[in-house]
């Protein structure tokens, strides 16, 4: 079997293979990265590169429905949400045409001399981008885009699940008029990750996985003195803790755990319940959740054989460690995992500390926003989190005291294509989307004129 393949996880049929890059490509794709930083980004304005980024906009939009089959087959994203993930690209892509100018206006400095003095926000070179197969298009342009309009050029090394994706999106980039050595695709082996970190043409990383992978980047990025970007795990919270509405706040838990059939790094995985709403809340998302149909497209297959025996191993343990299921059988059909919900779940289990990526949501009762806290913060991961609480005082006090990159007060994911994202602890470092986001590979060079 090719290193590259398709494997649809709904059916195990495999569709297509593709070789892993020679070492020829990879140097090839080094070069023309290097050659365009050069000749290219350095020589182009902000502006023309935001007029690329609009018409990347405009086909992300008109490709939605070839891009979304695509990423069904790889993947088993289901349709509906493969084709809002397009758009959502797109609208990553329009909002940085559209505020790249503003975001990298000079930034005049006041200093005690009296001296004009600025900040120029200009590309550093060649960044690396390893990506993950769970959000094949939104992943790979949150990273990319705003580093081409930089002024950077970017080496993609997609997951390996997922090279039609990677295929697609670099002409994508191609025909909306980018240069090639801009968008460089690249099936890489592990080796030749490594190499290519350490090659003195790369200038950063940017690397959206798990945090056992994000360990060994960040080492090789340090041995070569190269920044990175990590985006890795999650185990966010969900908080209800003041509500006149326990339906609404049903309905967004679910949102928040099921989404990309419950792939997503900051997806909400502990529903956490203050007392006096707990019985309600836990019966009333015990029957949502086992309402959730694959027939109907609420959710998908996990994404490969090797995610369903994962996510099916880990909820053993909890349930052989005295943990409680109350809906779901930790019996997949396939890949089809059927939504569960565990609970009595104690700080001595594996599963306490551990992401579960997939369709499964932790259920736990707290006294007090004190306790409520304590929990949140029990976690090696730090990414996101969720309050629900009509008190909007309390959630901030609440939301203060989480050691996490985001707090959305009131719904799951308020993202949106120029809020930053990210997390700390072992979610990672660095930012995301946004201007915050789009300094992160930025040559921050000073100028200062004499009188």
């Amino acid at each position: 079997m090719g290193a590259f393949a398709v494997i649809d996880p709904a059916t195990g049929a495999t569709h297509a293979e593709y070789p892993a890059a020679t070492d020829a490509e990879v140097e090839a794709g080094l070069s023309a990265a290097q050659k365009t930083y050069q000749e290219w980004a350095r020589t182009t304005t902000v502006a023309e590169r935001a007029a690329l980024a609009q018409r990347l906009a405009d086909l992300f939009v008109e490709r939605k429905d070839k891009l979304a089959a695509i990423i069904n087959r790889e993947m088993g994203k289901p349709l509906h949400q493969a084709v809002g993930e397009a758009e959502f690209s797109g609208s990553i892509a329009a909002a940085f045409a559209e505020h790249a100018e503003e975001w990298l206006a000079d930034e005049e400095l006041e200093v005690a001399d009296g001296l004009r003095s600025f900040f120029r926000y200009q590309g550093v070179g060649v960044i690396l981008g390893i990506m993950p197969w769970n959000y094949p298009y939104y992943q790979v342009a949150r990273f990319a885009i705003p580093n081409i309009i930089l002024g950077n050029t970017v080496i993609v090394r997609h997951a390996s699940q997922c090279p039609e994706s990677a295929l697609a999106l670099e002409e994508l980039f191609r025909d909306a008029g980018f240069p090639e050595g801009a968008y460089v695709n690249l099936f890489a082996t592990h080796q030749q990750i490594s190499d290519i970190i350490a090659d003195d043409r790369v200038q950063g990383v940017s690397l959206t996985g798990s945090e056992q992978v994000g360990a060994i980047v960040a080492e090789q990025a340090g041995r070569a003195l190269k920044k990175c970007v990590l985006e890795l795990g999650g185990a966010d919270v969900f908080l209800v803790l003041d509500t006149d509405d326990i339906d609404l706040a049903v309905k967004k838990a679910v949102m928040g755990r099921m989404g990309n059939t419950g792939q997503s790094c900051n997806g909400s995985k502990r529903i956490v319940v203050l007392d006096e709403y707990f019985d309600e809340f836990s019966a009333k998302f015990k029957a949502a959740i086992a309402g959730q149909s694959y027939e109907n497209g609420d959710f998908g297959p996990l994404s490969s054989d090797s995610a369903t025996r994962f996510l099916t191993a880990q909820v053993r343990g909890a349930l052989e460690q005295g943990a409680e299921i109350l809906v779901g059988n930790n019996e997949p059909q396939g890949n089809v995992f059927t939504p569960t919900v565990i609970t009595n779940i104690t700080p001595s289990m594996d599963v306490y500390s551990e992401e579960l990526f997939g369709p499964v949501a932790q259920l736990y009762k707290v006294g007090s926003d004190e306790e409520a806290i304590k929990l949140a913060n029990s976690s090696p991961y730090g990414l996101g989190s969720v309050i629900i609480c009509d008190d909007l005082e309390r959630a901030e006090r609440v939301g203060n005291q989480l050691d996490v990159g985001m707090v959305f007060v009131g719904a799951y994911d308020l993202s949106g294509a120029d809020v930053p994202f990210g997390g700390v602890k072992k979610s990672g470092y660095g930012r995301e989307l946004g201007k915050v986001g789009m300094l992160e590979f930025a040559n921050k060079k000073l100028f200062r004129f004499a009188k």
